[in-house]
């Protein structure tokens, strides 16, 4: 019986956000199980759409032994502070150093990290679990599909897998596919052959949804190229907000065969870049959306606006209040936005009481200049205490608990409080303060991709709204400082060029 050592650290880091990710922000989550360590990593992840919980139940499975580390996760955000990351990293270290011997090693990790003193989070922490686990012992682990995949990462592992699919609702099975490469290591005795390719050019968030095109037909390909050359292949498109050399797309393979892998991630890495016009996409200012949801939406097939540019799952804060705005110059019927992120508002709600109204200033908590909160006298229609377990693809099994949250009205728009950060992409998250999101005409959701998985079965349409927020939709809307030199900054846009 092998024995693997399994942790993981996760964040995605948007260098262009308000705030950054400290210590308390991976106790408490933020959407994500707390900090965990040791033997209780694999009963707070078991159940849940987690890598780790994936990886676990399979090396299980193939007759392994785990021993737990450290698990972590924090919401997306600007960088992780150093002591965060020098304590829970050091926390890992240590631990693994006390669990020695080990037959190999299993993360969790994200690919997207930046510290305030790392522009390579995973890399560096890959290259000191390589240093005390020496050249012998196999390293693998699972990443998510926005990972910005580096030299050192490759160069300090024997095995990356990243996600399939944006909503993710295979990460389990990415775990678990991380798992079985590892065991196939181990059996064969050595590493297996690796193929790293960096592709040219940025793409938003939204166009890399692999619901629509191009990336569904490019995952197809992935999968085709696997089976026929035995490979385990990944196509990453990249977290395009992160301001250091490393940033992109990246297709990257393994497999018993050097030449067979090559192959197989060379074919990839053309189709992607032969694709790279496809990646664009119509984005609408706010009011257009909002007028044409209205035309649009009727209740049974609501019109979805995904406020992207404040997805907490990308950086924002879930605070901003432009789409919000929007909506109630036209006095939109039957809309609803969520989840506004505003722990003060959600108080006075609480205070307030059902059926009663009061003067809110809502929103705009990040201090972001220019940013004031949307103020007016609304109805509180419904509380609740945050606690919940999500029934979606994606956050299925996830036990939610986002503090004191309240539906206030206005106008005839109603917009779902939160005290903590996480974005809407669960429809627990509405049913919790009494919205069935079905009934509703339009749904405004502070999201990029993820909530695709649960409201686009259930949406007339789905419209991508460029309100005011810190995750740009549009990569060319940031101003970049440290790329490469070269690196298209959109699909057929143009070159960075250092000032």
């Amino acid at each position: 019986m092998s024995v693997i050592a399994v942790g993981g650290f996760q964040h995605e880091t948007n260098t262009f956000a308000p705030s950054k990710a400290d210590y308390a922000a991976f106790e408490h989550g933020g959407g994500w199980p707390p900090l965990t360590r040791g033997a209780d990593i694999a009963p707070r992840v078991a159940g849940a759409n987690i890598p780790a919980a994936g990886a676990i139940a399979a090396l299980h499975a193939l007759g392994h032994k785990t021993v737990g580390l450290v698990w972590g996760a924090a919401s997306p955000s600007a960088q992780v502070t150093r002591d965060a990351y020098e304590r829970i990293v050091g926390d890992m270290l240590a631990r693994l150093v006390a669990a020695l011997p080990v037959d190999g090693i299993y993360l969790d990790l994200h690919g997207a990290m930046v510290t305030e003193h790392f522009d390579d989070g995973e890399g560096e922490l890959l290259a000191r679990v390589r240093r005390i686990a020496g050249s012998r012992t196999p390293i693998v682990a699972s990443l998510d599909l926005h990972a910005n995949v580096t030299r050192a990462m490759i160069e300090n592992c024997d095995g990356l897998v990243a996600y399939r699919t944006y909503p993710h609702i295979d990460m389990a099975a990415t775990g678990e596919r991380a798992a079985r490469l590892l065991d196939r290591t181990l059996r064969l005795g050595s590493p297996a052959a690796r193929s790293f390719h960096p592709l040219d050019f940025l793409t938003g968030l939204p166009s890399q949804c692999t619901l629509i095109e191009p990336a569904r037909s490019l995952y197809a390909l992935l999968d085709r190229l696997e089976r026929e050359h035995d490979a385990v292949l990944s196509f990453a498109p990249g977290f395009p907000m992160a301001d250091f050399p490393e940033c992109g797309m990246t297709v990257f393979g393994y497999g018993p065969d050097a030449g067979r892998v090559e192959t197989a991630a060379m074919a990839l890495a053309r189709a992607v870049a032969d694709a790279e016009g496809d990646f664009s996409m119509q984005l609408f200012e706010p009011d257009a959306a909002v007028l044409r949801a209205m035309q649009r939406g009727e209740p049974g097939a609501p019109v979805v606006l995904a406020d992207t540019q404040d997805n907490p799952g990308a950086g924002g804060n879930g605070d901003t209040t432009g789409l919000l705005a929007a909506l109630l110059a036209r006095r939109a019927p039957g809309a609803v936005l969520g989840l506004l992120i505003d722990p003060a508002s959600a108080a006075q709600a609480h205070a307030v009481g059902i059926g009663f109204k009061s003067i809110f200033a809502l929103g705009e908590t990040s201090g972001v200049p220019g940013h004031k909160p949307l103020a007016g006298e609304f109805t509180v229609l419904a509380l609740g205490d945050g606690r919940f377990t999500c029934t979606g693809p994606m956050f299925q099994g996830f036990r939610m608990d986002l503090g004191p949250m309240a539906l206030l009205e206005k106008d005839g728009v109603r917009v779902v409080l939160a005290s903590r950060k996480c974005q809407a992409a669960d429809q627990e998250m509405f049913r919790h303060v009494g919205i069935e999101p079905k009934r509703e005409r339009i749904l405004a959701l502070k999201s990029s991709v993820h909530f695709r998985a649960d409201f686009e079965p259930i949406a007339r349409e789905v419209l991508v709204v460029v309100a005011p927020g810190p995750a740009k939709a549009d990569p060319t809307m940031f101003s970049w400082r440290r790329l490469r030199p070269g690196l298209r900054l959109k699909p057929l846009g143009p070159s960075f060029r250092p000032a």
